[in-house]
């Protein structure tokens, strides 16, 4: 326990004192200071510490979950779509969004403080969130939306969850 109190200390200071914006650069960090910390344990601490990725003028950085921006400052999914949504894939109830590498947080981000009606939760990595939805309905909905926020095409999905083959194929 006291290791782990130690670690999120050492987290705390890193994010307060620094724009860290990976779990892999903040692991670095945290190496270079002696404590060696696995990549689960850092997720851990990271949901544990309700630390969240949000943009800032420097780009996505770790940021307490309350210290965030409130809402009405809060990167909205019409200015962020555009931006880092690079493919939807979805069956029955779930929904997977693809995005640059550092995407996927504030996206889900965004979407869990809509609080609409058709999402039970995200689940978000780097690159990749997984969006639960109440019924295969409300994925049908939540994906038409996402492509319309996002303003540009991005490639449909076949029953195997790949994207469609583009027409010059």
């Amino acid at each position: 326990m006291a290791n782990k109190r130690a670690r999120q200390a050492a987290i705390k200071e890193l994010i307060s004192t620094q724009a860290i914006g990976s779990q892999e650069e903040l692991r670095a960090l945290l190496d270079a200071q002696g404590l060696d910390v696995t990549q689960s344990t850092l997720s851990r601490d990271i949901h544990e510490m309700r630390l969240a990725r949000v943009p800032t003028a420097d780009g996505i950085r770790y940021r307490p979950a309350d210290a965030a921006p409130p809402a009405s400052g809060t990167p909205t999914l019409d200015a962020l779509l555009p931006q880092l949504l690079t493919r939807i894939d979805g069956v029955g109830e779930l929904l997977v969004l693809h995005t640059p590498p550092g995407g996927a947080q504030p996206i889900a981000f965004a979407i869990d403080h809509e609080q609409g009606p058709d999402v039970l939760g995200t689940i978000a990595g780097d690159d990749t969130i997984l969006i639960i939805c109440r019924s295969a309905e409300a994925r049908t909905r939540l994906d038409t939306r996402l492509r319309r926020l996002a303003r540009r095409a991005i490639p449909p999905s076949t029953p195997s969850g790949r994207p469609a083959p583009s027409k010059e194929s």
